[in-house]
């Protein structure tokens, strides 16, 4: 399989796919395709899987695509404005994504749930005990909002990170929370009680703008539209 990603603030990732090879993604992500790309729906790795992915944000049902008797292209267009991140899976390497993160992957990806082993973690860290897990061997395509800043940790190493700006790591890195100190920095910082601590040795890919944070940004402005009064009696 190539690859290229296209777009700025709405991209794209348009794959060209050798015959007989397939491409697994998420129900309706598909943008366009070839006309040669058949397409098969199933619960991809039984029921349990299945329902790991409904937790982890995604659909209980996959979607496959495979290049029919020649090469084949297909593309997958993010949902939301932001970044497409490309990231290597082997079975020594998974990796740690946002619920609903995963985009698209090569058939030998395997999508399945990840679960907070700390309790602080899930409950203030701002990622919640629910996160996808991203394994096998191949190449993964995850959807980040806004912006994608990379950092890779040494052993030891951490982050602070404010809540919802992880967008994935890798799952040789560990969540972990921290308070902020000093009633006026909780009272008037803006910032919440707690942070986010990411701890390497790993990958990180952090995000501008979590689409939570739009949506607080967007709600003053957004007034709910009442719709008209229907005078049924015929009063005039």
């Amino acid at each position: 399989m190539r690859y290229s990603i296209m777009g700025e603030t709405l991209p794209v990732v348009v794959c060209d796919v050798e015959a007989g090879e397939s491409i697994i993604t998420e129900r309706g992500s598909m943008s366009w395709m070839s006309p040669n790309m058949k397409m098969d729906t199933s619960a991809r790795g039984g029921i349990g899987k299945a329902l790991g992915r409904m937790f982890s944000g995604d659909s209980i049902f996959q979607n496959k695509y495979t290049a029919m008797n020649g090469m084949g292209q297909i593309a997958f267009s993010s949902s939301f404005p932001g970044s497409i991140k490309v990231v290597n899976i082997t079975p020594s390497e998974p990796f740690i994504v946002q619920k609903g993160g995963f985009l698209a992957a090569t058939e030998g990806v395997e999508l399945s749930v990840h679960f907070q082993k700390r309790l602080g973690s899930g409950f203030f860290g701002g990622e919640g005990f629910i996160m996808q897990k991203l394994s096998g061997t191949g190449t993964a395509f995850i959807e980040v909002d806004g912006h994608a800043c990379e950092y890779e940790l040494a052993q030891g190493q951490s982050m602070i990170v404010n809540t919802g700006y992880l967008a994935g790591m890798s799952a040789t890195c560990s969540i972990d929370v921290q308070a902020i100190h000093g009633a006026k920095n909780v009272l008037f910082g803006g910032q919440g009680i707690f942070h986010t601590v990411v701890q390497g040795p790993g990958r990180v890919i952090l995000q501008s703008m979590p689409i939570n944070n739009l949506a607080k940004t967007l709600s003053p402005y957004i007034q709910l539209q009442q719709p008209p009064e229907i005078n049924i009696g015929g009063n005039n």
